[in-house]
């Protein structure tokens, strides 16, 4: 049995801690969801918190949603592909985009189906994610400010999302000038400009973060309460959302140095980063989870006397050490999730998922 449980109560406090700040920042909040697989008893639990308004990357997450918090707000997170057009403008309020034609074809699916649809154009400020260059801006908003139905509300960046490039304020001062150079000349506005994520959030606590940043889309700090870049929780908010429960189903004294020759090429990722010695022995357990069901990279167990030792397909060992802690065969061994073993815990159908709510409201 594995079992992955989120805290409703703890997604409340984080959520309403951030949203604190990015109230007192004059700014305005969108959760981002996609980290929880279109799972419809989290995204209940986040409408009954107040969460309104909800971003995700999979049009059948959207669905979800549509059903689960029909008041929310709802973002499409990535540049829309031209085959899923006619969902994005049925299911959400407001798509991130890059490219020009998909901009154009977004607005004569709107026409079709008679609605009126909100777009942020994405820049490249250094990450390597999707963004237009800066050299495109003026080319693009020109075109874009002629449609009929979709209306630019904004301009935006990811930043920390794929090359690990830390945001700075000077990046993030880049993107404001940016909406000023766009305003003076086609004489416009632009009311947001949408470039708050988890990983700017150590910034907006520090005092750091330009006023004109006044939309944030935070997913991971909610979710877990850590920050990306750093891999640290932040301070104020809870890493106790989500635990993984795995079954123990061996508990045996072993040698802790494999046998025999060894290779260093093997299916996985080794794990375990501690220098064991020759003859060195110790107690080893084995947990029903595997890398075929998660991130076990990015699991740490709860006992800190307990380390990851390795992991197959299907099982993990744990280095219980010179004792086995009290252990039993069918006891389960918990672990706090970082968000690789998250979304993959989430979007596999082998781990049953359990939504715990406080007794007495929020």
């Amino acid at each position: 049995m594995n079992r992955i449980t989120i805290d409703v109560d703890a997604l409340a406090h984080n959520y309403r801690t951030v949203q604190g700040w990015v109230e007192k920042h004059g700014a305005t909040l969108t959760v981002v969801t996609k980290a929880l697989c279109g799972h419809r008893e989290s995204i209940e639990g986040l409408a009954e918190i107040g969460v309104d308004s909800v971003a995700d990357s999979r049009i059948s997450n959207l669905r979800t949603i549509d059903e689960a918090a029909p008041d929310a707000e709802k973002w499409y997170l990535r540049p829309p592909h031209t085959s899923a057009l006619e969902d994005v403008i049925a299911l959400s309020d407001v798509s991130l985009n890059t490219e020009l034609d998909v901009i154009t074809a977004l607005d004569e699916e709107a026409k079709r189906q008679d609605r009126t649809h909100r777009v942020v154009v994405m820049i490249e400020l250094g990450d390597l994610r999707e963004g237009i260059l800066p050299g495109s801006l003026l080319k693009i908003y020109k075109q874009v400010f002629e449609l009929e139905r979709v209306k630019v509300v904004g301009i935006g960046a990811n930043l920390g999302c794929l090359g690990g490039a830390i945001p700075s304020v000077d990046q993030l001062m880049q993107l404001v000038l940016y909406r000023e150079l766009l305003e003076l000349k086609f004489e416009r506005k632009l009311s947001l400009v949408s470039a708050g994520t988890s990983a700017v959030l150590p910034l907006l606590i520090d005092g750091e973060l330009p006023k004109q940043i006044n939309h944030f889309r935070i997913g991971e700090a909610i979710l877990l309460g850590t920050d990306p870049v750093r891999g640290e929780i932040i301070r104020g908010l809870r890493g106790d959302t989500v635990r993984l429960d795995a079954e123990v189903v061996e508990i045996k004294e072993k040698s802790l140095v494999p046998a025999g020759e060894t290779s260093d090429t093997t299916p996985f990722t080794p794990i375990e980063q501690e220098d064991r010695e020759p003859g060195e022995r110790g107690y080893r357990a084995i947990v029903t989870v595997g890398q075929l069901d998660t991130d076990i990279g990015t699991l740490t167990p709860i006992d800190p006397g307990i380390s990851i030792a390795g992991a197959s397909s299907d099982l993990t060992v744990v280095h219980l050490g010179a004792e086995p802690n009290g252990l039993s065969i069918g006891d389960v061994i918990g672990f706090r999730v970082g968000y690789a073993s998250l979304v993959r815990l989430m979007a596999n159908p082998y781990t049953e998922k359990r939504v715990v709510r406080p007794a007495k409201g929020l």
